[in-house]
C-alpha cells in the first residue's frame, strides 16, 4: 500500500511500543484527531500491557488505569480475536505474539508496529499484505506525510510533560 495522507491507514502496536510511556504517548497522539492513522491492539496486548507495567514497577491500580484511558479514549481500537483466526495465523517465531498478527488480519490493518522485527518474518505476513515497521520507521513515514502535523502532535506531548514544545518548530515555516 502507498503511504497517503488521505487515505484509513491503520496500524497495530505491539506490547513492547505501548508500555514505554513516552512512545505509547506519542504514537496515540498521532491516533487522534486530527489522526495521522487508526490504532488497534488485541485484547491479548493489553494483558500483556499489563503485566508488563506491573514489571516496570506500576502498581496494579496504575496499570489498570491507564489501560483504562487507552480504551476510553480509544474503544475502536480493541480487537477481539476469533480462536478460529488465532489458530489460523501462519507459524511466527514467537508463538505467543500470534495475537498481533491476528489483530492485523482482522482489523484490515496495514502494518504492525513493534521493536520486535524478528517476531514478525515478512513471509509469514506477506500472504495478508501486512508490513512489520520499527515504531522509528512508523514514525518517520508519519513525519514524511505529514510533518507539520507530526510536529504539532509533538509540540503538544512536550507542552504536555512541561517542556518548550514550542521551540520544536523554530526555524521552520509552513
Amino acid at each position: 500500500m502507498i503511504l497517503t495522507p488521505d487515505n484509513e491507514y491503520s496500524a497495530v502496536f505491539d506490547t513492547c511500543v505501548l508500555a514505554p510511556m513516552p512512545l505509547c504517548d506519542v504514537l496515540l497522539r498521532g491516533a487522534e484527531e486530527p489522526a495521522l492513522y487508526r490504532a488497534h491492539w488485541s485484547d491479548d496486548t493489553l494483558v500483556e500491557l499489563q503485566r508488563t507495567l506491573i514489571k516496570f514497577g506500576y502498581s496494579a491500580e496504575q496499570a489498570n488505569r491507564r489501560i483504562s484511558k487507552m480504551r476510553e479514549a480509544f474503544p475502536e481500537a480493541g480487537i477481539h480475536i476469533p480462536p478460529s483466526l488465532l489458530a489460523a495465523v501462519p507459524s511466527i517465531p514467537d508463538e505467543s505474539d500470534k495475537h498481533v498478527v491476528a489483530a492485523a488480519i482482522f482489523s484490515k490493518s496495514d502494518v504492525i508496529v513493534t521493536r520486535n522485527l524478528k517476531h514478525f518474518p515478512k513471509d509469514a505476513l506477506q500472504q495478508y499484505h501486512l508490513l512489520v515497521h520499527s515504531p522509528d520507521e512508523f514514525l518517520l513515514h508519519q513525519y514524511h506525510l505529514n510533518p507539520w502535523t507530526v510536529l504539532e502532535k509533538l509540540d503538544s506531548q512536550a507542552s504536555a510533560i512541561g517542556g518548550r514544545g514550542r521551540e520544536l518548530s523554530i526555524g521552520c515555516k509552513k
